[in-house]
C-alpha cells in the first residue's frame, strides 16, 4: 500500500511493476475496491507495465484531508480525483482501465482530456458517462427493477440500511450482478474492509442521490458536470468489455452509442462473466489493455 496527496484527498493505492514502466491506472467500481485488479496487475507487471490501482474516495485507506470537504460521490468528483492522482504521481499520459464508477471516471477524463489518455478499457455500459439532466426520464419496468438499490439509497431507510448492513448489502450486490461468479469468502473479506471507510456511506448515498437529481453536487465540480452533460465524444482508442452474465447492464444486440467514439473502437462480450469483469476474467481485461 502506498499513499499520495492531492488538494482534496490522501489516496491509498496499490502499485506493481517497474517504476519506469508504461503506466496503467486501474479504477474500481461500487461496491468493490482496488483488489479487483490483483491478477490483472500481476499479469501486466510481468510484461513491464507500471500498474497503479487507487482506492476511490470513500473506500479503503483513502481519506479526505479536511472534515469540511463535501463528501461527494458524483461522477465529476471521481474524474477530478483521477486527474489529481495523475498530476500528483507526475504521470502525463496513461492507459486507463475501469468499470462501474471507475469506468465512468476514466471515460470522462478520456473524453475531456484526451491528451492525458493513451487508451481506455471500460466495462458495462457502452457509453458510461451519465446524463444527469435526463435522470428523471423513465425506463421500462424491467429496467427500473434493476435499479432498486439506487432508489433504496435515495431514502433515509436506505442510508441506515447501508450503514448497519453493509456486509450483507454489498455481498448481495456481488451475487446478483454476477450470478455465475463463484467468489470465495476470503475474496469478499479482502474487499469488505474497504467499506469500513468512515466516508463510505456518505459518498455512496450522495452518488446515487445526485445522479437522480435529488441533491446538489459539489460546486467544485460544476464545470466537469456541465461538460459531461453534453455527452462528449471519446477520441482515444477504446475497448468496451461487457459481461454476458451481467444482470445490471446486460449487453445489447447492437452497438448502441457506438457514435460516441471517434477513434478506434471495439466492443467485446465476455462469456461467463458478470459485472466485475477484471476480477472475474482478468485474462480478458488484460488482453484488452494489451490490444490498445
Amino acid at each position: 500500500m502506498k499513499f499520495v496527496k492531492t488538494d482534496v484527498l490522501e489516496i491509498g493505492y496499490l502499485e506493481v511493476g517497474p517504476p519506469n514502466g508504461e503506466p496503467v491506472i486501474l479504477l474500481h467500481g461500487f461496491p468493490y475496491d482496488a483488489h479487483a485488479y490483483d491478477q490483472v496487475m500481476s499479469s501486466l507487471s510481468a510484461r513491464g507495465f507500471r500498474c497503479l490501482a487507487p482506492f476511490l474516495r470513500g473506500y479503503g485507506p483513502t481519506r479526505f484531508l479536511s472534515d469540511q470537504t463535501f463528501r461527494s460521490g458524483q461522477q465529476g468528483a471521481l474524474a477530478a480525483d483521477l486527474l489529481a492522482f495523475m498530476d500528483a504521481m507526475a504521470i502525463p499520459t496513461s492507459l486507463l482501465g475501469g468499470y462501474d464508477w471507475g469506468g465512468r471516471a476514466a471515460s470522462i477524463v478520456a473524453a475531456l482530456w484526451p491528451e492525458r489518455v493513451k487508451g481506455l478499457v471500460s466495462c458495462g455500459r457502452l457509453y458510461n458517462i451519465q446524463s444527469i439532466s435526463n435522470a428523471l426520464r423513465s425506463a421500462p419496468p424491467e429496467e427500473e427493477q434493476k435499479l432498486w438499490y439506487v432508489y433504496y439509497l435515495n431514502t433515509e431507510r436506505g442510508r441506515v440500511g447501508l450503514l448497519e448492513n453493509r456486509r450483507a448489502f454489498c455481498r448481495h450486490i456481488w451475487s446478483t450482478w454476477s450470478p455465475t461468479w463463484r467468489f470465495d469468502t476470503a475474496t469478499y473479506e479482502r474487499t469488505l474492509a474497504s467499506f469500513d471507510n468512515p466516508d463510505f456511506v456518505a459518498v455512496v448515498c450522495h452518488s446515487y442521490r445526485h445522479r437522480l437529481g435529488g441533491v446538489p453536487g459539489d460546486p467544485l465540480y460544476e464545470r466537469i458536470e456541465a461538460l459531461a452533460a453534453d455527452r462528449p465524444k471519446i477520441a482515444v482508442p477504446t475497448i468496451v468489455l461487457q459481461g454476458n452474465d451481467d444482470t445490471l447492464n446486460p449487453p445489447l444486440l447492437s452497438d448502441t452509442d457506438r457514435g460516441q467514439y471517434t477513434a478506434a473502437f471495439e466492443r467485446r462480450i465476455v462469456c461467463g462473466v458478470g459485472h466485475n469483469v477484471p476480477q472475474e476474467d482478468p485474462e480478458a481485461f488484460t488482453a484488452a489493455l494489451l490490444a490498445l
